[in-house]
């Protein structure tokens, strides 16, 4: 069995991004059953040199549409600077889906082999195979930043639970 770039890439980031978004719901009902201030919860990190939730959440969704972006050679979305609640999360998410889903699965899928640049917030830049940028480095920083995003809620006394990091499959 062989599975394409595409099914590597969209095919795992569109579903993670959507129980993100899901995540983020959870987070909104229970900042505000606990009348608690949500930009509180986006501000909480796991240890003082991480980046909060919101950060996380913006790098989750900066390495899917970069790595996509990459892979097809189209320009990744941008969002504005400035610090977004959790509805602008949510929008930036679907922005994100919205991109991902738009890219040409042909695109990606002929990009194995591609040699691609990664450039880091440094201008620090990395070369790759397109094959080489999704496994070994887009995947999982994805996941990293996904799972930071959980644990912050999961800390911050959110209920959530596994089924809502891995969504209903």
């Amino acid at each position: 069995m062989s599975i394409s770039i595409h099914e590597a890439s969209a095919g795992v980031f569109i579903p993670y991004l959507s129980n993100l978004a899901g995540l983020l719901d959870r987070a909104a009902a229970h900042a505000q059953s606990r009348n608690i201030d949500p930009a509180i919860l986006l501000s909480m990190r796991l240890a003082p040199n991480m980046y909060n939730l919101t950060q996380q959440v913006g790098e989750a969704i900066r390495h899917a549409t970069v790595a996509c972006g990459l892979l097809a050679g189209r320009e990744p979305c941008a969002f504005p600077a400035g610090v977004p609640d959790i509805g602008e999360l949510k929008a930036r998410i679907a922005t994100a889906i919205d991109f991902v889903q738009n890219v040409p699965a042909s695109a990606i899928d002929d990009a194995g082999d591609k040699e691609v640049v990664f450039t880091f917030k440094s201008g620090t830049t990395r070369t790759f195979t397109g094959r080489a940028l999704l496994l070994s480095f887009s995947l999982p920083q994805f996941f990293f930043h996904v799972t930071t995003a959980y644990d912050i809620l999961r800390h911050a006394g959110v209920e959530i639970g596994k089924r809502d990091f891995l969504g209903a499959r």
